[in-house]
């Protein structure tokens, strides 16, 4: 019995979150609105209609955007177990992760500075 009291906690955290999932479902199935207008039952590709000719050439940038949102994504999951054993490493991995993020950042902001360069020009 003693062993099986040590997993109530879990057990506890499970049953709070199946009710917390279905009240908010709940809730957000009461709240939303049911109106079904043309924009709710278009289609939406990434800012261009779906249904065209298919020669028609394609803006890439929404396709970049998506692939380096996963990159960047990707490479900031690196930080969690380096962070979670940073106190236990040293001096040399801590400067190590510094690099790697100073170099992520700022391949973060040059992305930023072409998007934004990007769209200042269709909009001139």
């Amino acid at each position: 019995m003693i062993y099986f009291f040590q997993y109530y906690t879990v057990l506890i955290f499970i049953l709070f979150s199946i009710f917390l999932s279905i009240i908010l479902f709940l809730v957000s199935y009461l709240a939303s609105s049911s109106y079904k207008n043309f924009e709710k039952l278009s289609s939406y590709e990434c800012g261009f209609e779906p249904f065209d000719d298919v020669r028609t050439a394609l803006n890439i940038q929404f396709y970049i955007v998506g692939i380096l949102f996963l990159i960047f994504d990707l490479e900031i999951v690196f930080l969690l177990p380096w962070s979670v054993c940073a106190g236990n490493l040293g001096i040399f991995p801590f400067w190590l992760m510094i690099i790697f993020i100073v170099i992520l950042t700022l391949g973060f902001i040059y992305e930023w500075k072409r998007i934004i360069d990007y769209y200042l020009v269709l909009n001139v």
